[in-house]
């Protein structure tokens, strides 16, 4: 302890700043964490061997580990901000900016692959891109105009479905699953992309209706 804060009893200085709190500090964390399995994905993704899931791919394994890790703290900065009052800005923006880095980058990249392709066409891929390019600039618009314009509760199942369907491509690969489980978690697959596609498309939809009732509305 300083001379300084002996003298004046206030103890050890507190941090401050945007990374003073754990709330923001594991925000941080999970756009490192996204950013290293974007890494891993582009070095091993093109390898896998697609016909032997016999024993299934260490990377791939290890990619499904830190995706599902990443994606399922996304509710703990929250829960901690707001059960500790450290609501800020920053974390306002960022903590979505990292859910759609994180699902966005694993969707263009698993559409690259020759072995998640037939779960994943990249048009699908190009849907969704076109969705969220859609809603940010309707929100943008709509709170440049005033109106409070927040996520709505199919925009979080949206967000649920598409981590599904990432988590079930990079399983599919990396963990070695009984023979008699594989054909299911195929399907798993299968259903998850094409939910992605279906709320995508609908959570498109419910915030253009959402914007037009909004910004129509007298004020």
């Amino acid at each position: 302890m300083s001379e300084a804060a002996r003298r004046s009893g206030s103890g050890p200085a507190r941090p401050v700043g945007v990374f003073a709190h754990w709330p923001n500090r594991i925000t941080a964390i999970r756009f490192v964490g996204a950013a290293v399995l974007f890494v891993l994905l582009q070095i091993f993704g093109p390898g896998v061997d697609a016909p032997d899931r016999s024993y299934g791919d260490p990377w791939m394994l290890a990619c499904f580990v830190l995706f599902v890790t990443v994606a399922a703290t996304d509710w703990l900065d929250g829960h901690l901000a707001r059960k500790y009052g450290h609501v800020t800005a920053f974390g306002r923006i960022a903590d979505p900016f990292v859910d759609k880095i994180l699902v966005l980058g694993a969707l263009v990249l698993l559409a690259a692959f020759d072995w998640a392709q037939p779960y994943l066409p990249a048009w699908v891929v190009v849907v969704v891109l076109a969705r969220e390019f859609l809603v940010t600039g309707i929100r943008g618009y709509a709170e440049s105009q005033g109106v409070e314009f927040g996520a709505d509760r199919f925009g979080k199942i949206k967000l649920v479905v598409q981590c599904i369907a990432i988590g079930a491509l990079l399983g599919l690969y990396g963990i070695p699953w009984p023979e008699v489980l594989v054909r299911p978690v195929e399907w798993i697959a299968h259903i998850s992309v094409w939910a992605t596609l279906v709320a995508s498309v609908g959570s498109g939809l419910g915030y253009v209706f959402k914007a037009t009732r909004l910004l129509s509305a007298p004020r």
